[in-house]
This record gives C-alpha cells, sequence and structure tokens, in this order.
C-alpha cells in the first residue's frame, strides 16, 4: 500500500501526506477530515479503508498510526456549514484545514476521491479508492472515522432520543423514525433529504401550496 507514497518519493517529494474524510453521508453532525505524513518506509499490519473495519480494529489502529506518524491532524467542520455552502464544498474545506494543521508542512498530498483541494497551493493528487491504494490515506479515513465517532458519541448524550452512538448520524432506519417522531435537533443537516422535509420552513411552505391548490382541485371535480 505505499506504491503511491514510493512514486512520489522517486519524483523528489518527501514530506508525503494523506488525506481522507469521513461523514458525507450522514443526516446529522460534522463533516471530518484526517490528515498524515507517515514515517519513511512505515508498515501497519492490517490498515485499510476505515470502512472495511470494525469500529475495535479502528481504535486499535488510531493509537498505532498517531506513533507512526512525522504528523498528523483532524479538522471538522460543522453541520451549519454544511448548510450553508453544501456537503461537498465542506468536506474539502475540512480537507484543507486538516493539510494546513500539518507540521512539518508536506511537500506533496494524496487525497481519497476525484477532488483536488482547491485552496491548498502545493502539489497533490487525487485518488479513486485511495484508501484501499495508500497507506497515508487509509491512515487518514481511520484518523477522521474515529475522531467523528466520538464526536456523535458525544452528541447521543445530549439526543439521546436519536440513537446517535448507534449509526453516527447515517440514515438507518432507526435514525429516520426518530426524525419523523421528534423531528430534526440542532444538529441536523437541515438542506439533506431525510431532514429538510420535517423542518417547519419546508412544512409550512407546503400546507401553504396545498390550500393554494385545494380550491382548483374541487373546480376539476
Amino acid at each position: 500500500m505505499l506504491s503511491l507514497e514510493k512514486q512520489a518519493r522517486r519524483l523528489g517529494h518527501l514530506a508525503i501526506a494523506g488525506v481522507d474524510e469521513a461523514g458525507r453521508g450522514p443526516l446529522a453532525g460534522p463533516v471530518v477530515a484526517g490528515a498524515v505524513t507517515l514515517r519513511e518506509g512505515a508498515v501497519i499490519k492490517g490498515l485499510t479503508d476505515s470502512k472495511q473495519l470494525t469500529e475495535k480494529k479502528r481504535n486499535e489502529l488510531y493509537d498505532i498510526i498517531i506513533e507512526s506518524a512525522v504528523s498528523f491532524c483532524v479538522a471538522h467542520v460543522s453541520h451549519e456549514v454544511i448548510d450553508q455552502i453544501n456537503i461537498l464544498q465542506a468536506t474539502l474545506r475540512a480537507m484543507c484545514k486538516a493539510v494546513e494543521g500539518l507540521d512539518p508542512e508536506p511537500d506533496f498530498v494524496l487525497i481519497d476521491g476525484m477532488q483536488t483541494i482547491l485552496n491548498w497551493p502545493g502539489p497533490q493528487k487525487a485518488v479513486v479508492k485511495g484508501d484501499t491504494l495508500s497507506l497515508s490515506i487509509a491512515a487518514a479515513s481511520v484518523l477522521a472515522k474515529v475522531a467523528r465517532d466520538k464526536v456523535m458519541v458525544e452528541y447521543s448524550r445530549q439526543y439521546p432520543e436519536y440513537g446517535f452512538d448507534r449509526h453516527k448520524g447515517y440514515g438507518s432506519a432507526y435514525h429516520r423514525d426518530a426524525i419523523a417522531k421528534h423531528g430534526p435537533c440542532p444538529i441536523h443537516r437541515k438542506t439533506f433529504r431525510g431532514v429538510r422535509e420535517f423542518t417547519e420552513g419546508f412544512i409550512a411552505t407546503n400546507k401553504l401550496n396545498n390550500k393554494e391548490e385545494s380550491p382548483q382541485l374541487e373546480l376539476i371535480k
């Protein structure tokens, strides 16, 4: 899994960082990005894309990754910002913040996915399925996932009726039922389908539209 890092080193790069995110898809909570510069020749047994690992294994690898890192950083972008600028831009902002938090600054960045980081001026490469091809990206994915899960467990104590500790904000049947029963809570992403239908503005607009349309329906009859 170090082939991408080795390619970058052959081009003369020394500080090579991997970047990945966690939390693009959930209906609640922040999107989180991890950035990691590993020591040259680092070997982390069992490390792969965080989504393919159990929660227990991710937590075990978290400490090993930190010990194997020259530098690491985890950055959060809140649900409010996600609603303001959309999830893609929020994800890229989190990634940029994570890379900016690395010390020393990397001279090459490997990014999971198809998008490079627009606000990062240095050399970078986006790699589809990079978390299965690059050890640095895989390490970043674990840091991001573990950090975000911890945030959602904390939110579950604040909003226990939603069960955030169970699904971490993803749109499980349990979570969707809780939204339908209780309505969105402050950390829900109000622009996301599955949440916006239950916001006051959406419901009020629908009620108004229904009132406006009902006389026409009666006339058609």
